[in-house]
């Protein structure tokens, strides 16, 4: 079965998206893995696909895709909701607290500091 292995966003706050990249991701056991040439940063955990901060590639100024998101899987709901309140305390916009969106499947949404909407959920 296929799975997504990596995801990017883009950011016109460079520096500043390092530092809350940093944190979140690092509370997650992912870490840098490289700087990227547009000034950017991609990261990695164990066993995880690769998520990255970057530079338009155009040399244009970074835009949020609307009705783009990108997800991270957890095994808990408490990491799922961990995950959210991390993002939060790091100046993220909550898009929809921790919760069951049918039974079973429990998600959390937030906008980062470009406002790239991703998500933490947790499925079974």
């Amino acid at each position: 079965m296929a799975k997504v292995s990596y995801y990017t966003v883009g950011s016109n706050k460079l520096e500043e998206a390092k530092v809350f990249y940093d944190a979140l991701l690092g509370s997650i056991g992912m870490t840098p893995m490289f700087e990227h040439p547009s000034g950017g940063r991609l990261y990695r955990g164990k066993g995880t696909g690769l998520f990255g901060v970057l530079g338009p590639y155009d040399g244009n100024p970074a835009c949020v895709g609307n009705g783009s998101m990108g997800g991270f899987s957890f095994e808990t709901v408490e990491e799922v909701a961990a995950f959210h309140a991390k993002a939060l305390e790091l100046g993220a916009t909550d898009e929809g607290p921790p919760g069951d969106r049918m039974p079973g499947v429990n998600f959390a949404y937030f906008r980062d500091l470009d406002g790239n909407k991703l998500c933490g959920y947790k499925f079974g």
